[in-house]
């Protein structure tokens, strides 16, 4: 066995280890345990014990002969073995003494709840260091501190907030925020989403929500759910995270995440267009969108939409809805919502019309939405369903039925028939169930049955939308494109660094396969005459020198002859810190920007829209993480506003999207083979049909990122 081949059976095993002792730990100390409920180490020992942990349970309290009827031991040492799981509620003076001892004997993992560390001082923030330290060199799992606990299939040591009384596990949730677990438990008991395991991090000294993540995926099993829940307040680790989130979703996995704290004020400085209007946020949406992770707000739509992916088995097959409903405002503003969200109400076909009109009487609707009419009975939503999910399989990808109590028929009665259709119909039902008060024991009923349900109609198309947009995560392709020179690209940067010359940025785009303007850079006057003869009239001129060329007047176009061409030099060269003047013969057409920019450890963003003047004031922008596949090129040209320009409106030529989809998958592979580029911008590139050209571009090289971006 190689050297290497043995590391990688030794993080595999070290993998399973964690895992183990982290969700099914044979042993579990509780360091603080007491019998007060109202103390954390009492709570959490409590909660242990109550909820049917069938492992060794030891407290440890130098105080306590017993608690809660289990033998105490007075410390660590005292202990009879190593416990897989220690949980540790004591004074934060005494933590990291605890903890050493802890690794000392082996304890596979530690989650410490005690706050009063990182996020109160730098003191604290040292110890948190030391104790990262002390849990590193032992191979021992450190979560927390400040964090409220775990609940899993195995155990509930959670010491705050409510414990999820609903069977099963639909949802599993990954959090850096334990209040925020707290909150959408709060929010998910009462809709009927149950959770499987809730991990809260806290400080994340050692292990983040993306270590996390990577620890679910390297042992993700039958035993785990479908859906994965997660809360940032920071991505550290975003490569990790985008290669895992990949990971899950080819064993089915589906990830619904929210990152807090998205709103940066202004944009930074930037040489280039796209550097100045990219974010940190912009960079946390793209590797959401590359990674597959459907991107949420707030805890109700983290629900909402997590709720969609249960009742409907997963992802929706398409954008095709049909509603059933017993009231007219409700269906109308969810329509609209669907309507904004791209979704569709596809008309029925005549033999469903025919079927539902045997069902309902004449004064109901029949078309899509189909309106059943307050007298609605249990019998009658049945039958729809089923006559929907006979006749309308393969036309229809959900089924929402939006009911409340008119008082005209058996609430209780409807309810069971929803339930029953949301496991015998083909296509996925999800219920709109509306009163909450004056049904909520019928309600209640149905959720114990293992089913969601969505409170509000507008919510209910949000998510539904949400999960529609939402593509699966698309694998990255390390093939060059035809007529890609890695080599010559290479050569041509060279012994470079900083804002490269009109002839080295042209150099590198020929080589990477963009298609680009014949251009001569003029230096001195008297060869200007020649230039415009050796391109032809009319010609652009352009500054060479400053960054932003528009933004100091330093682009003439459409010059007609040499006396004008002269005129033009002379104001040109005129500008602050011009040293020469770049030639180009006229392309006309319309205009798009490509870009790229590079963003700490994500990488580089690839940016995509309307061009020229235009880029900042509109900001019709889309963003992806680098590199690109040709369906995320395409995704991002179409998620632009002006998208319809692109066609051509008016008998105005439009641009081909094949070759758009190659210049942007050309500039992803440029900048993630060759990292030192910091920014670069395509703008514009300009044409018509497939005749596009990078008319003008500035590429700026940035020390230190010489290697390759790598996960």
């Amino acid at each position: 066995m190689t050297t290497s081949n043995h590391m990688a059976v030794s993080a595999e095993e070290r993998s399973r280890r964690i895992h183990q002792c982290l969700f099914r730990p044979e042993s579990i100390a509780v360091i603080g345990a007491s019998g007060d409920p109202l103390k954390p180490g009492g709570r959490v020992f409590k909660n242990i014990l109550e909820h049917g942990y069938g492992g060794i349970l030891r407290p440890v309290n130098p105080k306590a002969a017993e608690i809660l009827g289990v033998q105490a031991f007075p410390s660590i040492s005292a202990l009879p073995e190593s416990p897989d799981l220690a949980i540790v509620a004591i004074p934060a003076a005494m933590v990291l003494a605890a903890v050493s001892e802890l690794a000392g004997r082996g304890t596979g993992a530690v989650i410490v709840l005690t706050s009063g560390f990182g996020e109160k001082d730098a003191a604290g923030k040292e110890a948190e260091v030391k104790m990262k330290a002390v849990a590193d060199a032992a191979g021992m799992a450190l979560i927390g501190p400040n964090c409220s606990g775990f609940l899993t299939g195995a155990y509930k040591g959670k010491f705050a907030g409510i414990v999820p009384k609903l069977p099963g596990g639909a949802v599993d949730f990954i959090s850096g925020s334990g209040a925020t677990v707290d909150y959408v438990m709060e929010c998910a008991e009462g809709r009927g989403l149950s959770f499987g395991t809730v991990l809260n991090l806290g400080n994340s000294a050692q292990m983040g929500v993306e270590d996390l993540v990577r620890l679910h995926d390297e042992n993700y099993g039958p035993d785990c759910a479908r859906i994965l829940l997660l809360y940032l307040e920071a991505v550290k680790k975003p490569r990790l995270l985008l290669h895992h989130a990949r990971s899950l979703a080819e064993k089915g996995c589906i990830l619904v995440g929210i990152k807090s704290g998205a709103t940066a004020a202004g944009s930074r400085a930037a040489a280039s267009h796209t550097g100045a209007m990219a974010t940190s946020d912009t960079a946390v949406q793209a590797l959401f969108d590359k990674a597959g992770i459907i991107r949420v707000t707030g805890r109700q739509a983290l629900v909402d939409v997590a709720c969609v992916l249960r009742a409907a088995g997963g992802r929706l097959t398409g954008k095709r809805l049909a509603i059933v409903t017993d009231a007219g405002g409700p269906v109308v503003m969810l329509a609209d919502e669907l309507a904004r969200g791209g979704l569709e109400l596809p008309p029925l076909t005549d033999r469903t019309r025919a079927e539902l009109a045997k069902i309902l009487p004449p004064e109901s609707s029949i078309v899509n939405p189909i309106d059943a009419l307050p007298s609605r009975t249990a019998e009658q939503i049945g039958s729809i369903v089923r006559v929907l999910g006979e006749f309308e399989r393969g036309r229809l990808d959900a089924i929402a039925v939006l009911t409340g109590d008119s008082g005209l028929s058996d609430n209780a009665a409807i309810y069971r028939a929803i339930s029953a259709s949301m496991r015998q119909s083909p296509i996925p039902v999800l219920p709109m169930l509306s009163s909450l008060t004056s049904c909520r024991d019928k309600i209640d009923e149905f959720t114990r049955g293992g089913n969601v349900f969505f409170p509000d109609e507008v919510a209910l198309g949000r998510a539904l939308s949400l999960v529609a947009r939402q593509a699966p995560p698309a694998a990255d392709d390390p093939s060059r494109p035809a007529g890609y020179d890695q080599q010559a690209i290479r050569l041509a940067l060279a012994n470079t660094n900083g804002v490269l010359s009109p002839e080295t940025v042209r150099r590198v785009l020929v080589a990477a396969g963009f298609a680009v303007p014949e251009q001569l850079e003029i230096l001195r006057k008297e060869h200007l005459a020649d230039g415009c003869r050796r391109l032809g009239f009319p010609l652009a001129m352009k500054v060479i020198g400053p960054l932003h060329k528009t933004d100091v007047g330093g682009v003439r176009l459409g010059i007609d002859g040499e006396v004008e061409a002269m005129a033009a030099w002379s104001a040109l060269m005129a500008i602050p810190e011009a040293w020469g003047v770049l030639l180009q013969p006229m392309i006309d057409g319309l205009e798009v920007i490509l870009g790229a920019s590079r963003e700490g450890d994500f990488g580089h963003l690839v940016m995509f829209g309307l061009g020229g003047i235009h880029t900042e004031v509109l900001k019709d922008v889309r963003f992806g993480l680098a590199p690109l596949s040709a369906a995320e090129a395409r995704r991002l040209i179409d998620g632009i506003r002006g998208r319809a320009l692109l066609d051509g409106v008016r008998g105005a030529a439009g641009m081909d999207m094949a070759v758009l989809v190659d210049f942007l998958v050309r500039l992803g592979r440029l900048v993630t083979d060759f990292p030192q580029i910091g920014e670069i911008d395509l703008n514009p590139v300009k044409g018509s049909g497939d005749c596009l050209m990078a008319v003008d571009a500035r590429i700026i090289l940035t020390s230190g990122n010489d290697g390759p971006n790598s996960p």
